[in-house]
């Protein structure tokens, strides 16, 4: 008997569907611009290939050992560090930072399960995702998380140079589990998980490593 594999292309709509129909746009462009040459249609179908590329949602497996957070974004770690953090955790935090370029996966993830306790967004400047004072001086959205096991816990989106617009799709008094859909950023952006310094925790992970959101841990006990 024939069997038929069919192929889904998993695509976030956290955007809005009108931006990812965008990507499809270019695409009947160009196959129409190619009944007049071949060579005609490749502009377009290179806009919709990268659109449809940046609004990708695949599936992730998501670590189930007690006690570590997972990344919540795709991209390359560039800080670890001890900070301030006055918004959630109101004092000093350990924090891992995550520069996401136009060609990762943009949709965020919870580090952990648990319950939203806040939701602030900030307005601000539009500074490179690798410049060193965006996450005091960008366009941001902090989500404050209190986990199960009564540790808190902030992801931060942050805008980037190209990234314009964030999006959060939880609100204050839902339930999260670990690795869920929180959120995106779009068109290159920075994300950053922070927890209290005498959280008991502990990178998992070093400067310049890719990592994957929900899939990979980002902090681990110490």
């Amino acid at each position: 008997m024939e069997t038929r594999t069919h192929v889904r292309i998993p695509l976030t709509t956290l955007g809005g569907w009108q931006l990812v129909l965008l990507g499809f746009a270019p695409l009947a462009l160009g196959a129409g611009m190619t009944a007049v040459h071949w060579s005609a249609g490749i502009i377009p179908f290179l806009l919709a290939a990268f659109t449809l590329n940046f609004f990708r949602d695949p599936e992730r497996a998501v670590p189930t050992d007690e006690g570590v957070l997972v990344s919540a974004a795709d991209g390359k770690v560039v800080n670890i560090l001890e900070v301030d953090e006055p918004v959630y955790l109101k004092g000093r935090g350990y924090r891992v930072g995550v520069f996401l370029n136009v060609f990762n996966v943009h949709v965020n993830r919870s580090p952990g399960a648990g319950v939203v306790e806040c939701v602030e967004y900030k307005k601000g400047k539009f500074l490179d995702a690798r410049d060193e004072r965006i996450s005091e001086e960008n366009e941001a959205n902090a989500i404050g998380i209190r986990l199960d096991d009564g540790r808190k816990v902030l992801v931060r989106q942050v805008a980037g140079l190209i990234a314009r617009r964030i999006v959060c799709t939880v609100k204050v008094g839902d339930r999260v589990e670990r690795g869920d859909r929180i959120g995106m950023i779009k068109f290159g952006s920075y994300t950053e998980v922070v927890v209290e310094p005498d959280a008991g925790l502990t990178a998992a992970v070093t400067i310049g490593q890719k990592v994957k959101g929900a899939s990979d841990v980002l902090m681990r006990p110490a």
